[in-house]
């Protein structure tokens, strides 16, 4: 039998990008009462993001519930961070990360393409370095089928536009690697989600995700420690034993914790 590809990218980016002034709009409005399905109903019907089209509204709460949505505790937890007007810096790397959680073409060009392009000590990024990337991806079967060059275009497009509206790049036109600003708070969110996927204290430190903003082991330890002083968390090291203990294993808890 004929092996079988794994489809890994989709060209969902096109309709997306960063969204962060809709994504603050759909939080404040929130209505922790009501179910996902309702509270997008609401947003329908109010047109709270005053949209001129119904599609493009269909559009955006698609792309909300696949970033911010599709866990309970995630959602309180933003709603709950910018109700207590959590630092708009930090509070954007959160949105940021799930961001890169929910589309993994947008994931890894990031800690694919640009870390590369980072540690070799390159800042300019163009659109034809990431349509070269999304070419090879296609090339080896990573997506459902053959893409057009105007879709691969508003893909690459698209993706420099994003991470330049979140803050990993720079420049209206030509575009650089910006200097990334991730706040220990931010960052202690982050570790706690990532614990409650890996428990490993070993692993968390080396997980691939840091990547996405561009840090060595040494600055995630670094983090650790940082987070520490702070009483966000409590980290141990004693040679190759890493311990990591958060005061909650909720991450809608620990938002109280984090905007303290």
């Amino acid at each position: 039998m004929p092996e079988t590809k794994e489809v890994v990218y989709t060209s969902k980016i096109i309709k997306a990008g960063a969204l962060v002034a809709d994504t603050k709009t759909l939080l404040v409005n929130w209505d922790s009462s009501l179910a996902v399905a309702e509270n997008l109903d609401k947003f329908r019907r109010e047109n709270i993001f005053g949209k001129p089209s119904r599609s493009r509204v269909e559009d955006i709460l698609a792309i909300f519930r696949q970033r911010y949505l599709m866990e309970e505790q995630v959602t309180k937890a933003l709603v709950n961070l910018l109700d207590r007007r959590f630092p708009t810096e930090a509070f954007n790397c959160i949105l940021y990360f799930h961001a890169t959680q929910s589309d993994r073409l947008l994931h890894d060009v990031v800690t694919d393409l640009l870390a590369n392009f980072y540690y070799l000590g390159r800042q300019d990024v163009s659109v034809n370095d990431v349509k070269s990337w999304i070419n090879k991806q296609i090339a080896q079967g990573k997506t459902q089928s053959t893409w057009s060059d105007r879709t691969i275009t508003g893909c690459a497009r698209e993706i420099l536009s994003t991470l330049r509206d979140f803050g990993i790049l720079k420049g209206a036109v030509k575009k650089y690697l910006a200097p990334i600003y991730l706040p220990v708070q931010a960052f202690a969110y982050i570790a706690l989600y990532l614990k409650q996927h890996q428990p490993s204290g070993e692993k968390l430190i080396n997980a691939s995700e840091w990547q996405l903003f561009f840090l060595s082991t040494k600055a995630v330890e670094r983090f650790f420690m940082e987070a520490h002083q702070h009483r966000l968390l409590e980290y141990y090291a004693a040679g190759s034993i890493i311990r990591i203990d958060f005061p909650t294993e909720s991450i809608a808890e620990y938002a109280d914790v984090i905007a303290s």
